[in-house]
Order: C-alpha cells, then sequence, then structure tokens
C-alpha cells in the first residue's frame, strides 16, 4: 500500500513550547467537556524543578472510549487501552500526550505489568505511582499541584523516596530499583533510607526484568551527566554485581552517607578521584551509549557477551566491542606505522576512541600528549591521505584467478597497508607489487 507524506512519522525535532501549549491544549479540552484532567508523573515533577519536560502526561476521570470521542477529529492511538492509555497526536512539533484514566493497579505476578485494572479517583491513582516526586499531578489552568503522597516535601528536600511500603514497590515493577538509582544520580538527591534498604535487599530479583528494559535503563544512566554517581549507587546497592557481575568496582563508604541516605557531594567528589572507573566516566563529555558503556566496561575481556546478554543492537556491540580493544592502540602514535595510524585515524568510531583516552589519561593524571599529537595529525592530514581510495580492490586480485579466502584478505590488508604508508602511490604499482607476491623471484 501506497503511504501518502501525512502517513509518514514526524521526523523534526519537537518544540517545547508547542509541546506545552498542546499539553495545556489537552487538559482543556477534556475540562471543557466536563472531565476531571490533570498533568502527572515526571512532566509534573519537572515544571516544579523549573525544567523543561521532555513529554507530558495527563491523568483523567475520562475512559479510554470518552478520550477517543473528545479527541475524535485528531489522531487517537491506543498504546494501552486495556489500562486506561490513549495517546493524543498533536500537531506538528508539538508531539504527542498520553491520557490515562485514574485506576487502581490489581497484583503484580510478573514483577512488570498490573494483572487487572480498576478506574479510580486522582488519590487512589497516586498510591499506585513508584516515587513521591512522580506522584504528584498539576492542573496547568488553575496552576495547582495536588499532591497526595508528599511529593513537593521530597522535591524540595532532595529526596528520591517510594510512594507507601518501598518493597511492595519495587515488587510491583523491579525494574523501579534501576529507576530509583537514575533519578537520584540525575536529580543529585539522596535515596531515603527505607527505599535505600529495599532496593539492597531486592537487588538480585532484577533478573526477573528483560535484559531489553535493563538496557534501556542503562542507556539512560550512561548518558547523563551524573552517569558515574549511578554506577557507584548501583554498585553499592548489589545492582551492578547483578546486572554487571564482570565489572568490579570499590564500593562507597556506607558512613559517608547522612542519617537519611543522602551522599554529601564532597563525598562524590573524593570518591571520584579514588575509584578510576568513576573518574573516568565522569570526565565523558555528552558520550554517546556506547562510549561510556565502554569505559565502564574497559577492564573486562568478554564484552560481547555483555552486549549479547543484555540484547543490545549489533550496532551498539560493534562499537563499544571496538572501543574497548583499541582502547590502548593510540597511547603511543608516534611509535605506529603510518599506516596503523592511518587506519586508526579513519575508523568511523575514531571521535569516540579519542573521548575515551582523554578522559582515561585525565583520570589517571596522565599527560594528553598522545590525544594531542593524534589531533595535530587530523589537522595537518586530509582526508585524501588519511583514507585514500584503495589502488587495488577485491576484483582486481578476482581478474588475477585468486579465490575469496585467508591468503585473498590478507593480500587486500598488506597492500593497503603498503599505500598507507607511502610505499605505494598508483593502480599499476599496487598491481605490480600483488604480482611479485603472487609469483615471487626465485
Amino acid at each position: 500500500m501506497m503511504t501518502t507524506p501525512s502517513d509518514q512519522p514526524d521526523r523534526r525535532p519537537l518544540d517545547p513550547v508547542l509541546q506545552r501549549e498542546f499539553a495545556v491544549e489537552v487538559v482543556r479540552r477534556l475540562k471543557d467537556s466536563g472531565y476531571t484532567a490533570l498533568w502527572a508523573g515526571g512532566c509534573v515533577r519537572d515544571h516544579l524543578l523549573g525544567k523543561t519536560p521532555k513529554d507530558y502526561d495527563v491523568a483523567s476521570d475520562a475512559t479510554p472510549k470518552q478520550v477517543k470521542k473528545v479527541f475524535a477529529k485528531r489522531k487517537t492511538v491506543d498504546v494501552g487501552a486495556s489500562f486506561g492509555v490513549i495517546m493524543v497526536v498533536g500537531p506538528r512539533g508539538a508531539g504527542e500526550v498520553e491520557v490515562a484514566t485514574f485506576r487502581c493497579d490489581g497484583s503484580y505476578s510478573d514483577g512488570r505489568r498490573p494483572d487487572s485494572v480498576t478506574f479510580s479517583s486522582p488519590e487512589e491513582d497516586a498510591q499506585r505511582r513508584d516515587f513521591t516526586i512522580n506522584g504528584m499531578f498539576f492542573d496547568p489552568l488553575e496552576h495547582k499541584v495536588l499532591d497526595f503522597v508528599g511529593g513537593e516535601r521530597d522535591l524540595s528536600q532532595g529526596y528520591v523516596r517510594a510512594i507507601g511500603d518501598p518493597h511492595a514497590r519495587m515488587r510491583e515493577d523491579k525494574l523501579r530499583m534501576l529507576r530509583a538509582v537514575r533519578f537520584t544520580a540525575h536529580l543529585e538527591f539522596g535515596l531515603a533510607r527505607t527505599t535505600k534498604a529495599a532496593v539492597s535487599e531486592m537487588a538480585s530479583e532484577i533478573h526477573a526484568v528483560s535484559a531489553e528494559r535493563i538496557a534501556a535503563e542503562l542507556r539512560r544512566m550512561l548518558t547523563d551527566q551524573h552517569r558515574h554517581v549511578a554506577v557507584s549507587l548501583a554498585d553499592e546497592l548489589g545492582l551492578l554485581h547483578e546486572i554487571l557481575p564482570e565489572v568490579e568496582m570499590q564500593r562507597t563508604d556506607e558512613s559517608a552517607l547522612d542519617s537519611d541516605g543522602k551522599r554529601p557531594q564532597a563525598v562524590l567528589a573524593t570518591s571520584e578521584v579514588l575509584i578510576p572507573q568513576l573518574s573516568a566516566l565522569r570526565l565523558l563529555h555528552e558520550p554517546s551509549f556506547e562510549l561510556a558503556f565502554a569505559m565502564l566496561l574497559r577492564d573486562v575481556s568478554n564484552v560481547e557477551s555483555i552486549c549479547r546478554r543484555l540484547k543490545l543492537s549489533n550496532d551498539e556491540l560493534e562499537r563499544t566491542a571496538w572501543l574497548v580493544r583499541q582502547q590502548d592502540a593510540l597511547r603511543e602514535p608516534d611509535k605506529l606505522s603510518l599506516a596503523q595510524l592511518k587506519r586508526l585515524l579513519a575508523h568511523p568510531f575514531r571521535d569516540d576512541l579519542l573521548s575515551l583516552m582523554r578522559a582515561a589519561l585525565l583520570s589517571e593524571r596522565a599527560d594528553l600528549q598522545p590525544v594531542l599529537f593524534c589531533e595535530r595529525f587530523l589537522e595537518t592530514t586530509s582526508p585524501e591521505v588519511l583514507n585514500p581510495p584503495p589502488l587495488v580492490t577485491g576484483n582486481d586480485l578476482i581478474a588475477l584467478g585468486m579465490k575469496p579466502g585467508p591468503r585473498f584478505k590478507q593480500l587486500l590488508d598488506e597492500v593497503r597497508d603498503a599505500q598507507l604508508n607511502g610505499e605505494l602511490v598508483s593502480h599499476e604499482t599496487g598491481m605490480d607489487w600483488v604480482r611479485a607476491k603472487l609469483d615471487p623471484p626465485r
């Protein structure tokens, strides 16, 4: 079936102003239709912190069927109608808003989703959420906060605290243990002592969570600027050992925490100096997930198996594993042949490799000369010289009667090295070089 341009997803960046306006409009439309409607969850937390929310969720007493009727002239998508969730698609640049009916959850037999839900009140809906700072509602029309769980208090005091019984909250969705770590690090908050104890006691149960969901949390943690704090806390709580047992990390001293489990910034600074992995992670500047993950795994030998266990994409596995393998390849660039240097600096993952090496050297308080050498080489070497078209290709070897195989590949690599070293400068000299290898003089 042919698709029209309007059928294609809008890939343009979202406009925060349009996002907010549409999120307000969704609330207004529902309220004008006689329903209660409030912003809910993370967007409320971010709004109260003075941050721009990445997305907006709305909670309402309207059922999914009623939501779809209110927005009949707009595209709606059932993303979880059985759980009372409908996505309302906004105008270009405004993104989407998920509208969820206030609900109570039944038991969580799979440790992820409720077995059943019943529609309820805002007060009851707040009680089913994970952390107090994510359990508040906000009316953007009346500029009023509805807080049934003490979220405003914890937000002002700087704590991540589970709503109600922390053990019960973690049992409902075991991923909340990693989310507690991520929120604590990202917000530079403390983890409330009872919540911290529950996570520590239940850490081994994280295996009930799918590898894909764990990997998704790792991506968010490791690309956040406080990634080193998240890793340190995950290690302290026993979660790091469960999801990445191959990584050995020095633990933070319990005595460094205050009476409610909060870490003074001075302690974090000391920790960063003492633990090389944390220091190097902190020193990365806006890294890709693969770069940060490679830094975390740089002392591990079985990187590919870890990536497969977490069901990372092939691209993520390839980049992460290559960075770990090549982490020291440019430590003495002046001692490499031109071919070795050019191959590394022409590689598509080169920038990540240089970033990894810079952070590692800084964490070791070592000389940055290797990185500076490579940067100067790149500045003074044209792309045509760094990575010229091959003088001899596989088709050339086939024309000479060779068949693909180990020797075939070896010969291509050798002639390429000779080219990059400046020993061969034309197709003809390259072919003469190959013929001499194939038919050496007697």
